[in-house]
């Protein structure tokens, strides 16, 4: 009988409060980010969480080109950059090589971290059917997580499927012919993937205001084995025009209006968590006006954009088979 060989996970306890969180840092000084960067922040959470045994892999987007100036990078642990829409095919690739090496005895046998990043425009756009693919190995240990600022941020703020309705991007700004022209409804990326991928264990979302939740959803997917997927929420102060100072305040406004719920798809099993839980629970959402009208991105929109959108988002909560996540309704229940 042939013995299966199998890569061990690392065993990546949560941090029970922030006084518990480690001191080193493994992504440092040494970037060109813009102040009030939450892609950043995501970017030093991540790896904090993860630790020092981890291999990084990072997709064309603005984390690659403020990251890897000549000759400087501010990242502690192995990197590697992978094109565009390349996040998927180089997590199972690195996964499966280290896999091999290991089997064969060329390196020793132990638990090694591997996660590929990519922005919206390489993960929700680009690398979806690449994510996709990986997302089916389940012989292959990697974490694949997406931040999303909403737009192809290193290219100068276009629209990308994950943009929401009517923002001003440089590919839809407001006229006076056409005042909104980007009408689509944002992707539900972390909802889609949980819902299509039954090899995956571990599907969630996070938002770096809420830093602790954020690198204990890492630790988890990095320990529960098998390809797993992290949507992360990016307020992005150049994209979505606002006064670098809100940025924790707008991902905390997205989390309480509803726009981006909080949740872990663990095993096939949903579960809302931190803010997100209190207002499946029957806790009052807040209005998106107050997340809308902090951003410049917003500030063409009337009253019956507003409406159109909190229409959409009560739709969600009030409509959806799973609030928030999965846009399914039972047959013959009224939508």
């Amino acid at each position: 009988m042939t013995e299966t060989f199998t890569n061990a996970t690392q065993i990546l306890e949560p941090f029970r409060g922030v006084k518990k969180v480690t001191l080193e840092e493994y992504f440092t000084s040494g970037h060109r980010t813009c102040q009030g960067c939450e892609s950043a922040l995501v970017m030093k959470l991540m790896v904090k969480a993860a630790g020092p045994r981890t291999i990084v892999l990072g997709a064309t987007g603005c984390m690659y080109v403020a990251n890897t100036t000549y000759y400087t990078t501010p990242w502690v642990v192995p990197w590697m950059h992978t094109q565009l829409g390349s996040s998927g095919s180089a997590a199972l690739g690195t996964a499966a090589g280290l896999k091999a090496l290991m089997k064969k005895g060329k390196m020793k046998a132990e638990p090694i971290n591997v996660i590929a990043f990519c922005g919206d425009g390489g993960g929700a756009d680009m690398g979806l059917g690449a994510i996709s693919a990986t997302l089916t190995h389940k012989e292959y240990n990697s974490l694949i997580l997406m931040y999303d600022n909403e737009s192809y941020a290193n290219t100068d703020i276009q629209a990308s499927g994950s943009t929401p309705y009517g923002a001003n991007t440089t590919f839809s700004p407001p006229g006076s012919v056409k005042r909104l022209m980007h009408t689509r409804w944002k992707k539900n990326m972390a909802g889609m993937l949980a819902a299509g991928h039954p090899e995956c264990r571990y599907v969630a979302t996070v938002d770096a205001s809420y830093a602790v939740e954020m690198m204990n959803k890492v630790r988890k997917a990095l320990s529960i084995g098998g390809p797993t997927f992290i949507h992360s929420l990016d307020p992005c102060p150049k994209g979505w025009d606002y006064d670098p100072m809100l940025s924790h305040e707008l991902g905390e406004l997205a989390v309480e209006t509803g726009v981006f719920p909080l949740y872990e798809v663990e095993d096939g099993v949903v579960r809302h968590y931190g803010k997100s839980k209190a207002i499946a629970e029957g806790r009052p959402r807040k209005p998106v006006r107050e997340y809308l009208l902090k951003q410049g991105r917003f500030a063409h929109f009337l009253e019956e954009d507003i409406e159109y959108f909190q229409a959409k988002v009560d739709e969600m909560w009030n409509k959806w088979e799973i609030p928030g996540v999965i846009p399914f309704w039972k047959e013959g229940r009224p939508r």
